[in-house]
């Protein structure tokens, strides 16, 4: 419970706040299409990626629209691996409706291939959820390594949105360590809040709904309303 969760999560929270939401799901899980009670379709971001369908999302609710995902996704990588600039593929897309929204969230994979690439090539930003475990900060410390050459090499404007302790327990010392050394790692750049442990945040995918409909007064709804007000709160 981490990246889809807090994307699914996050942009219903903005989109209560009558922010224009896109979310485009980039994992060939499609669990972020699920989550929101969205199946199969041919107008996915694989078709449109590959120019095959035209690029157009779907309304979910007010303010917030999606486009979905696909299993066939897969096979991204190698059916383009012969396509000049395939890393700014999505950017392409996104340029033409960009004005349409206040904020286009991208749910992707945690494999760092060429679909990962693209959404960090067509992002300003990127956030990361991180459970709070030792394990877990390694793999930070290589995905910091990565988006740094991108923002190097391909997308100068790649920045660090920031980091995000999800399953949280205030009780469990290991935790709290855990915060403070990622804390003294990211000035800045750690949320205050925290998302807590909660099945509601669990059980809400199955009914293909976010949290904030599926139950409004859970400690999971809580968070992510105060995890969207702290991040609107640090937008320029």
């Amino acid at each position: 419970m981490g990246k889809t969760t807090t994307a699914c999560s996050l942009a219903s929270a903005l989109s209560l706040k009558s922010k224009r939401i896109l979310l485009i799901d980039l994992d060939p899980q499609c669990n972020l299409s699920q989550s929101l009670g969205v199946g199969a379709c041919e107008n996915n971001i694989y078709q449109c990626l590959k120019e095959e369908s035209e690029f157009s999302p779907m309304q979910i609710m007010v303010n917030l629209d999606i486009v979905p995902s696909t299993i066939d996704l897969n096979a991204f990588e190698l059916e383009m691996s012969g396509e000049p600039g395939r890393e700014y593929l999505l950017r392409e897309l996104l340029y033409q409706v960009k004005n349409d929204y206040d904020y286009i969230i991208i749910d992707c994979s945690p494999s760092l291939g060429l679909v990962a690439l693209n959404a960090l090539t067509a992002s300003d930003s990127y956030l990361v959820p991180l459970l709070p475990h030792h394990l877990s900060i390694q793999g930070l410390s290589k995905l910091l390594e990565v988006t740094q050459k991108i923002k190097a090499r391909i997308n100068p404007k790649l920045e660090l949105e920031g980091v995000l302790l999800t399953q949280f327990s205030h009780r469990k010392v290991m935790h709290k360590d855990i915060s403070e050394v990622i804390r003294g790692h990211f000035n800045g750049k750690l949320y205050e809040t925290c998302i807590r442990e909660n099945i509601a945040l669990a059980e809400a995918p199955s009914a293909g709904i976010d949290i904030f409909r599926y139950a409004p007064k859970s400690n999971g709804a809580e968070d992510y309303f105060n995890l969207c007000e702290e991040f609107l709160s640090k937008q320029h």
